[in-house]
């Protein structure tokens, strides 16, 4: 189901579909996490290992257990490792897991929780037919029908693979790639509905390059992910082999050669970072005329926006380049690619000859997970997925104290007065610029917990013997629900994220940050835990999405969501001086020898972590009222609040999800998430004596202070 996603959390969600995940509810190549206006805090897999309990794990007596260190090692040397070492070291990763932490930890109480409610709708018979409570239920019913999935096989593939036969001619080709979007299969380009960044009032249709079935160019291109790629073919291979297209090894060997001609053509990861580049205004006629080639208007047509008067292309240069590769390839090679690409789509939902196939693949080649998520816990994920925010309503109805909001809304302030604190005292920005972002300050909106009003799911229809068709009326509800509104104003109150998704985000195009409700437990918050640690974990959190409008590209845009500068030519210098040498760091960083952090790619969430630890240090001083914070188990108080932030991302991972994370993610690993922002901290440094000669000393010309 190729589209661009705009109001997804993380994953297919904005964030890049997980292997896991990708057998829950397919996975989508059309939008790359830095492709869209928003910005989470985590990229980890949102899915869950193992039912393991529905209580929350304990953190000390004060919000941290002192015994999980490794004090074997100095602080200066690998904080990481000194503040979690031991507790990393009990860490197991379990089979249908590629990494394993904190976030796990409670994803896994989340949907433990979710199990609950799912299974337990579907226990019942009492269900109003048609309510969103029996909806859930018949797509967890639908989706273990073991005995009927199995005995309908590749059945419902072949009316698509016939229509891709019958598409006998570039020109049907590319309407039958423009009817994808919200459908399976595939498509050269990727389309969809998103917010307009130079006019965040109006949603706008916006278009990019796609057409690739390996995470990103790196994995055509770069010698280190030549196995991948060879893998790949052979995966190919099998699942044309398994849906009957002729000479299956061959066509694949010419399918994966046709990708990495398109990969070449693609931006890089870091490229599509750019939002001044990534913002090109056209109409279909413009498109047409510079990517010639490819039948533009009847694939817009196809997919019902023949009609608009303006599109946002994200990488103009490369669309003419993959137009031309299109318009050069014989129809023959590209029917076999539509039809890899539709089963590849559909086979989380066909009979396990299918699925199978691609779980071998997608998590366990590419991402390392030798074991495979039990069908129960996949079954639990797409009714959770399918409908979203009906199941979030009744995790916030159960699960969700009124208390938490508020204590939230309580330290969001905190935090915001800390960082306008910090904007006054910044030596390096002007008074016309500090006003600017005095004033977005000011504009932020908080959003905490769930939606003030829920989705309307009256119009998806939901059966229990049908899983691909309900799969199939999920994407097609989604799609007619951005079209619906391409003409309306943005509704400002939707989120991004459902309440039981462990995570948060920040979007530019509405200036707002978000907190949904499953976050808002330990390590990240407890009500119990010390001040310090709360701001070390939540407060770090509450700044990093803080942060992030004023990253390196959220910083682009103003109070109000525009995207234009309001910076005065001087202060930008000077930013940008700044985020350079914060790249460099991190540029240095080898989480696996051969695998560098890329920091031009990961710089805003650097940014974000580097904020998220100075604001949260300034809120909580600002906390104490002028008092000194007590010695508990004979720590200080700023010793707590690093403790607090690392925690937060203690975590362990399989070596090829952390090469997988490191060519396609905006995420820096864990590791340097706690090691990155803190050794540009001068309290850091007091509060655990870092002496030159430490590993990670930077001297204090050499540390960088952004916000």
């Amino acid at each position: 189901m190729k589209r661009l996603l705009i109001g997804a959390a993380a994953g297919a969600l904005l964030l890049p579909a997980t292997a896991a995940l990708a057998q829950d509810i397919g996975h989508d190549h059309a939008c790359l996490d830095e492709s869209c206006t928003i910005v989470s805090l985590f990229s980890g897999e949102e899915t869950a290992a193992g039912w393991q309990g529905t209580e929350a794990p304990k953190y000390g007596t004060w919000g941290f257990d002192l015994a999980g260190r490794d004090t074997a090692v100095a602080p200066g040397d690998d904080f990481f490792r000194y503040a979690n070492g031991t507790a990393i070291d009990k860490l197991i990763i379990p089979s249908d897991r590629t990494s394993y932490g904190s976030f796990a930890l409670l994803r896994e109480l989340s949907d433990n929780r979710m199990k609950e409610l799912v299974t337990g709708l579907a226990a019942r018979t009492d269900l109003a037919p048609g309510s969103d409570e029996a909806k859930i239920a018949d797509a967890y019913r639908a989706y273990m029908d073991e005995a009927r999935i199995e005995q309908l096989d590749a059945q419902p593939l072949q009316p698509y693979l016939s229509a891709i036969r019958a598409a006998d001619s570039h020109e049907k080709l590319a309407a039958y790639m423009g009817q994808t979007v919200g459908r399976f299969g595939g498509s050269f380009f990727g389309t969809g509905i998103t917010i307009d960044a130079k006019q965040p009032t109006r949603y706008v249709v916006s278009t990019g390059q796609s057409g690739i079935g390996l995470p990103n160019r790196d994995y055509y291109l770069d010698a280190r992910y030549a196995d991948k790629k060879e893998k790949y073919q052979a995966y190919v291979a099998d699942m044309l082999g398994m849906i009957g297209w002729a000479n299956p090894a061959e066509t694949a060997a010419a399918i994966v050669a046709l990708e990495t001609k398109i990969a070449e053509a693609h931006w890089t990861p870091i490229q599509n970072r750019n939002r001044d580049e990534t913002y090109n205004e056209y109409t279909i006629a413009r498109l047409a005329a510079d990517a010639p080639g490819f039948d533009w208007q009847t694939y817009f047509d196809a997919a019902e926006l023949g009609g608009t008067p303006r599109l946002i292309v994200r990488q103009d240069t490369a669309m003419p380049k993959i137009a031309a590769l299109y318009a050069e390839t014989p129809v023959e090679l590209l029917q076999a690619w539509e039809a890899f690409h539709t089963a590849d789509d559909m086979a989380p939902f066909l009979s396990k000859r299918f699925s199978d196939a691609q779980w071998a693949f997608r998590s366990r080649d590419l991402s390392g997970q030798p074991g495979q998520r039990s069908r129960e816990k996949r079954a639990i994920s797409f009714a959770e997925n399918a409908l979203g925010e009906a199941t979030g309503r009744l995790y916030v109805a159960e699960y969700f104290p009124a208390e938490s909001k508020a204590k939230m809304e309580q330290l969001v302030a905190n935090l915001r007065t800390a960082l306008s604190h910090r904007i006054d005292g910044l030596s390096w920005m002007g008074a016309e610029t500090k006003a600017a972002a005095q004033e977005k300050l000011t504009k932020f909106t908080v959003k905490i917990g769930y939606p003030d009003k829920w989705r309307d799911y009256s119009g998806l229809e939901v059966r229990a013997d049908d899983l691909v068709g309900n799969a199939e009326r999920r994407g097609l509800f989604e799609w007619n629900y951005d079209l619906a509104r391409l003409d309306e104003p943005v509704d400002k109150s939707e989120w991004g994220m459902t309440p039981q998704t462990v995570n948060a985000y920040y979007n530019s195009a509405n200036n707002e940050i978000v907190f949904p409700a499953a976050i808002l437990q330990p390590p990240f918050f407890d009500p119990d835990a010390d001040p310090a640690v709360n701001y070390g974990g939540i407060g770090g959190v509450i700044g990093h999405e803080i942060g992030h409008g004023f990253d390196d590209q959220g910083s682009k845009s103003d109070g109000d969501g525009v995207l234009r500068n309001w910076w005065t030519a001087e202060d930008k210098a000077n930013f940008e001086a700044l985020t350079t040498r914060l790249g460099a760091q991190y540029d240095q960083y080898e989480p696996l020898p051969g695998y560098h952090v890329q920091g031009g790619l990961t710089m805003g969430e650097n940014i974000g972590d580097a904020s998220g630890v100075a604001v949260g240090l300034e809120a909580y001083h600002l906390s104490l009222n002028g008092q000194v914070a007590p010695v508990l188990d004979g720590t200080t108080g700023d010793q707590r609040f690093f403790y607090g932030w690392a925690q937060v991302w203690q975590s362990k991972y399989r070596d090829e999800a952390l090469k997988q994370q490191v060519a396609t993610d905006p995420h820096s690993p864990a590791q340097f998430r706690v090691i990155g922002p803190l050794r540009n901290v001068d309290a850091w440094y007091d509060a655990f004596d870092v002496e030159p000669g430490a590993k990670y000393y930077l001297a204090p010309e050499d540390r960088v202070r952004i916000w």
